[in-house]
């Protein structure tokens, strides 16, 4: 467990599988009571598996740098859980869920979609211009933005196996970099659209309650009731994660052998919509949406503690210069974007100034910092109860389906 690194100069402390597990598992439960006890935490939505391992991250990187211990950790585990959890995104991707949205949906679906094309070739180019690796540029790009946390989990390591050292670290700390941003900028934007415009709240009677669920199952940054879970439905969706899982690997390794660069999950995404999609038109077995939310939620927690526990910042120091550059890129491409391409594409009207806000949460963070943002602008102007079904919809189902493709073609451009 404990042993001398000569090539490091001090003790290393090894954790095997169980130890690895069980220490992220206590980080991330410190990370909840962190993110109940700091308010601004709670407010700009930063996941508590991101608050707990990434302060163990800094301590590990205070411990190495003066030379007290360096702990290393087994994350075998962290692969499994990340498929895992994606295989659960797979499942949502339903085609007629996105049918019954209409047309809004399809719309902020486009310009989603056009958001992430222009991350990913600013973040390039950027790259390109100032000298450094274009891959890095990829990361600053839709991987951590549009992607937030568990995109750059999952391609960090990736693409630090094509030569970017430290890949995983930069992922995680321009991610966070996001959400911080993302939360500050969309409340201001709506605000200066509705005041421009004149624009005024309609006002919609609403009595049905919306239930608003994300990758980190919260509603807007809160912790909510599913209700009960079912016990069979519960190992039914486990085993149906599984074996999408093993399939999953067929598929990946047939793009592998044909050359073509992806994480190893995405071979179950696509198995996992296909079953879902089976499902709803054939209904040959039970999908359990609940079930497999709770699944993916657990799956998520754990493999980002672990992937933040294991951060290894002291690689992030030589280009801390050259990220904030393209972090900086990227949040003034958000603004731009959201003002003039969002809040036009989507109507100019109330509804599209509440969106563009939710779009700046969404397009650098995650789904409930979007949330977040339009109920902080709703609170003030009134409601708009279409943009809380329109922007979770378009980011629980498919975003981080299409954000996988287009990175994947990207780095294999690249």
């Amino acid at each position: 467990m404990f042993e001398y690194s000569s090539e490091l100069g001090m003790m290393t402390l090894n954790l095997d599988i169980i130890q690895s597990i069980s220490f992220t598992t206590v980080m991330l439960l410190i990370g909840s009571f962190i993110k109940n006890k700091i308010h601004i935490l709670n407010k700009y939505c930063i996941p508590a598996p991101v608050i707990g391992g990434f302060s163990f991250a800094i301590i590990s990187f205070i411990l190495r740098q003066t030379g007290v211990i360096t702990v290393v950790f087994d994350t075998t585990l962290q692969n499994i859980l990340m498929t895992a959890f994606f295989t659960t995104v797979g499942f949502t991707a339903s085609l007629q869920v996105l049918k019954k949205g209409g047309t809004q949906v399809i719309k902020f679906l486009a310009v989603a979609i056009i958001l992430i094309l222009a991350q990913d070739i600013l973040g390039v180019l950027s790259a390109k211009a100032i000298g450094v690796n274009p891959l890095l540029g990829l990361i600053a790009g839709s991987i951590s933005m549009t992607g937030g946390h568990g995109s750059s989990g999952a391609f960090g390591p990736l693409i630090e196996a094509n030569g970017l050292e430290g890949a995983l670290s930069i992922a995680m700390a321009c991610a966070t970099f996001g959400l911080v941003s993302g939360s500050i900028i969309g409340g201001p934007l709506a605000n200066r659209l509705i005041k421009k415009y004149k624009l005024k709240s309609e006002e919609i009677e609403i009595k049905e309650e919306l239930v608003l669920t994300n990758e980190y199952g919260e509603v807007a940054c809160s912790e909510i009731s599913m209700g009960e879970l079912s016990e069979s439905k519960l190992t039914s969706s486990a085993m149906q994660i599984i074996i999408a899982m093993g399939l999953g690997t067929i598929i990946s390794n047939l793009f592998s052998d044909l050359g073509i660069t992806m994480p190893g999950y995405i071979g179950a995404m696509i198995v996992a919509a296909i079953m879902r999609n089976l499902s709803d038109s054939k209904g040959i077995w039970k999908v359990s949406s609940r079930e497999l939310e709770s699944l993916g939620s657990i799956c998520l927690s754990l493999f980002l503690s672990m992937a933040m526990c294991s951060l290894k910042l002291w690689e992030l120091i030589d280009l801390a210069i050259p990220i904030l550059i393209l972090l900086t890129l990227q949040t003034l491409l958000m603004i731009l974007f959201a003002y003039f391409v969002t809040f036009r594409v989507m109507g100019k009207d109330y509804t599209a100034a509440v969106l563009a806000a939710g779009h700046c949460g969404f397009g650098l963070g995650a789904t409930p910092n979007g949330i977040a943002n339009m109920e902080s602008v709703t609170a003030k102007y009134g409601p708009s109860p279409s943009v809380f079904f329109i922007l979770p919809l378009v980011g629980a189902l498919f975003i981080d389906f299409l954000n996988s493709a287009i990175i994947t073609t990207f780095m294999n451009l690249l």
